[in-house]
This record gives structure tokens, sequence and C-alpha cells, in this order.
């Protein structure tokens, strides 16, 4: 078993492990170097769910199916296409504002949100039905068993007992988060999330696996492993995916919270490795 396993994040169904650890090694030793790592180059294993999500039957085509704003359903999606906005409009002056009867989920102000999201620099190059596609991903893991199931089951197997640090990226955080509560007795020194949407209220930490313990009025989030693991959470302050930067009051004060600046790549998988702070995080857990 490799000493560092990765989790991608949404959008890579058209993809593999092999190509995405491809993309990831030579980002995170970028990192490590940053961060004045001595040693040689960790193995990394790349955790690959994509294709849990690549429709069916299309091995041949162009692309994916053109999802269109009528396909975002009620609910988990609407509410978390809206979110996005709103973080959006608060990070980028190009980006309209959607205004108070935009707030509530209807068609009309999911087809403002998509039209107002395609003018931003953070979805800049993301066709609408990709984005649509996004939504459907989160909203598939977290809303359907057997997804849930076969995405986290994957993440699990690739957690051996030579593991020493887990890195993970968008909803690869959810998912490995998910995985570390379900294997006890891990040996996980470090768990890095990246651009992750780990705190976001209501649409993801209150549905998270184990469900957060209620603490009087307030909810915290479950430890993903025993008192050795050290959690790092790193954040664009421009990353509208990661909507909570600080994860410590959703998970206790033990997660180590720092903000990266990634330019206009704000949520890229490679751009945050390839930052100081985050190969430290993962040399410690090396060490």
């Amino acid at each position: 078993m490799a000493r560092v396993v990765g989790v991608h994040g949404i959008g890579k169904q058209l993809l593999g492990e092999d190509t995405l650890t491809g993309q990831w090694r030579p980002a995170l030793t970028d990192g490590l170097r940053r961060a004045g790592a001595q040693g040689p180059e960790p193995e990394l294993a790349m955790a690959f769910y994509g294709d849990v999500f690549r429709l069916a039957g299309d091995l041949l085509a162009v692309g994916e199916r053109r999802y269109t704003a009528a396909d975002v359903e009620e609910g988990l999606e609407q509410e978390l296409l809206l979110a996005w906005w709103r973080a959006a409009a608060e990070r980028d002056p190009g980006v309209v504002p959607p205004s108070a009867d935009t707030l509530v989920a209807t068609p009309r102000s999911v087809q403002a949100a998509l039209r107002a999201l395609s003018g931003s620099r953070f979805f800049a190059g993301v066709a609408l039905r990709s984005m649509v596609h996004d939504l459907k991903q989160v909203s598939r893991y977290l809303l359907d068993a057997d997804v849930r199931d076969e995405v986290r089951g994957r993440v699990v197997e690739m957690i051996g007992q030579d593991t020493r640090v887990v890195v993970a990226h968008s909803l690869g955080s959810v998912v490995a988060y998910e995985a570390l509560c379900a294997r006890p007795g891990h040996g996980v020194r470090a768990l890095v999330t990246i651009g992750s949407p780990l705190g976001i209220p209501h649409l993801v930490f209150h549905r998270l696996e184990p469900v957060p313990l209620a603490l009087g009025r307030t909810a915290r989030g479950v430890w993903p492993g025993g008192k050795g693991l050290a959690w790092t959470n790193i954040a664009d302050e421009g990353d509208v995916v990661a909507l909570v930067k600080d994860l410590r009051p959703a998970f206790g004060e033990s997660v180590v919270s720092a903000r990266v600046h990634n330019g206009s790549h704000a949520h890229d998988a490679t751009a945050y490795l390839t930052d100081k702070l985050c190969g430290q995080a993962i040399a410690a857990g090396l060490a």
C-alpha cells in the first residue's frame, strides 16, 4: 500500500487513476520541496471513484449528456447552486449578486444562478452542463446510499497499514473523511483536505456519516481517527466550493486551518498541492 493516498474531487469521471496520479505526483513533490522536505519522492496512489459517475454506454460518445437548468433538482442541488452564487458574488465584483427573490430556490433562480456563475472568474470556461453535472455528483454521493457505499468503499480499500497521509480534494475530502471514520484503528497520521466543502452547514456537514454529535445548540463532527491524527484543512479565499474556510467550529480546535493563494486557479488541486503549507502538512505525516 502507498504511504500517500490521494482522493480526487468532482468532475473527474472521464479520467482515471493513472491520469490523476500523473497530475498530482509532480505537484505534490513540488509542495514538499517548497516545504524543505528531504528524502525520496513518496509513493502516491490515487483512490479513484470518478467512473461511478460516468454515464453507462458513453465510451464512444463525445462529451457527456447535455444537462440544462431544468435538470437541477429541487432541494440539495438548487440550494448548493445558490450558495455557490452567493459566494462567487462576494468574491468577484463582476458577478451580479442574487436579489431577495432569487435567493429562493426556483427554476428562475436556477437559470439566473447558472448565468451569473458562467460569467464568474471561478467558473470561467466551465460549460453549463458540466456545472450541473458537478452538482449532481455531490447530490448523488450524499443522497444515494448505493453510490455512497461504492465510492467510500473505494477509498477504504486504498488505505492500508502503510498509509500515513491522505490528501483529499473537493468532494473527495467528504469521501476521505467518511472513509477514515469507517476504518477505526487506521494508521494514518495526516489528513490534508484541500478545497473542501465539509463545513457547509445543512447541505454537507449535517449529512455526513457518521452524523455529527449534538452539543447543545451546535453540532460537532466526529474526529476521523485517533489522537495521533493531524488534520490540516487548506482553502483559497476565492474557492467557491470551499464555502466554509475554517473547519474548527465544525470539527474542533485540533483542525489546523490555513488559507493559501492559488491565483486564478482557486479550486485547482495541483495549485493547492504545490503550496508550501500543503507540503509541510504532508511532510509532517511522513516524518
